[in-house]
């Protein structure tokens, strides 16, 4: 896990964020297309304004939580997001589930932990993206937010992973094979 001062700004972390990650000044909102990788597979997705608008926070939930940005980093804080809700933004929401999803396949204890821990606390989805928030610092966010270090989970807890786990595998599933099943299935009638 990546740890960030408490003294630092939110926006001076996130400049560190970006450094050690190697995503360029810019974080990389300015690209055409975010290039990443599952596994070996290599994915290529359009870095669309709705896409952007949720980074800026998910980039900094990475700041907070520390989840690194390594695959089960992703996934873990898809995790943590989809536990404390993503608020209006579509982009997260989708991405999350996905994630969420894929998660389970690599290692669902600790997809359940990091949805657990946020349930426990806030997340920044909800609140406003402004200069604000950047110049808040570290610890002053991790405390507003009470970010758990971990979370043990309850039962309640655990139901609402196993709803929420079973959502993410619909929706993944419906959303990348269901347009090739109503292209199959014209086909079909259009050969009929």
């Amino acid at each position: 896990m990546a740890t960030y001062d408490d003294a630092l700004t939110l926006r001076d972390a996130r400049a560190d964020y970006f450094e050690r990650n190697g995503f360029g000044p810019s974080g990389g909102y300015d690209a055409n297309w975010v290039r990443f990788k599952i596994g070996v597979l290599p994915v290529a997705i359009p870095n669309v304004q709705a896409r952007v608008r949720a980074v800026r926070i998910h980039d900094l939930h990475h700041v907070v939580t520390g989840y690194d940005t390594d695959l089960m980093g992703e996934l873990r804080i898809a995790a943590w997001e989809v536990g404390g809700g993503c608020g209006g933004f579509v982009a997260a929401w989708v991405l999350n589930l996905w994630g969420l999803f894929l998660g389970l396949f690599y290692d669902a204890a600790a997809m359940r932990d990091a949805f657990v821990r946020g349930r426990r606390g806030e997340n920044l989805y909800h609140e406003p993206f402004d200069d604000a928030l950047l110049a808040s610092t570290v610890g002053a966010t991790r405390a507003r937010l009470a970010v758990p270090a971990e979370a043990v989970a309850s039962p309640a807890d655990r139901r609402a992973f196993v709803a929420w786990a079973a959502f993410a595998a619909v929706f993944s599933l419906v959303t990348w094979f269901g347009p090739y099943v109503l292209l199959g299935w014209a086909i079909v009638r259009l050969l009929a």
